[in-house]
């Protein structure tokens, strides 16, 4: 997933942009529905938060208080770097967090969970909690084109093909696997739950 994700960087921004490869998807309210999202996470209070596997900064800038994003590649760290000049980026691994507990409010990550399988998401919830005692989870919405689970062919710009597990929830399913919570945002694209410790 790592060299995934630094080949994607410069191109990653063109999914939530419907722009590139993804200009011709049919994709029913998305702009509408994205900002829908953007507002639902920047209500929430103000808070000292990690954004774990932020990527371009593309989600991070709708979060609110002060912020630290944190990704394993280096180039979408770069680009995040730019967009998001006051916020603070660490290069590192979601999985073992290079941060002493209890160092933020809370925790945030968007569509990264859903690519977690079964020891990567228990690894990653044990780290989340260890370092905050709130943990925002926004993911791809269960539609009735997808299944809950599935191994998906994604083809980027220089032609590569990368063979990606991708999970989609309803936020109901979302918080009780983490163990309860509030809905933040469930909308056709995305679902955004808050688990507490």
């Amino acid at each position: 997933m790592k060299e995934y994700y630094e080949t994607r960087a410069p191109e990653y921004d063109e999914w939530y942009e419907g722009t590139g490869r993804f200009a011709q998807r049919e994709r029913p309210a998305w702009d509408e529905l994205l900002h829908e999202l953007a507002d639902a996470l920047g209500a929430l209070p103000p808070a000292r938060t990690l954004d774990i596997a932020c990527g371009t900064g593309y989600a991070t800038r709708w979060l609110p208080g002060e912020i630290t994003g944190l990704d394993q590649s280096a180039s979408m760290l770069a680009i995040a770097g730019e967009r998001l000049p006051g916020a603070r980026f660490v290069q590192g691994d979601a999985l073992a967090l290079p941060f002493p507990g209890d160092s933020f409010d809370r925790v945030t990550t968007m569509s990264f969970y859903g690519h977690l399988q079964v020891a990567g998401r228990e690894r990653f919830l044990a780290e989340a909690r260890r370092v905050a005692p709130e943990l925002v989870v926004v993911d791809a919405a269960l539609r009735e084109d997808t299944e809950p689970e599935e191994r998906q062919e994604r083809i980027l710009n220089d032609g590569s093909s990368w063979t990606v597990y991708k999970r989609y929830f309803t936020a109901g399913e979302l918080l009780g696997e983490l163990g309860g919570g509030d809905v933040v945002y469930d909308g056709r694209w995305f679902v955004a739950v808050r688990a507490p410790r």
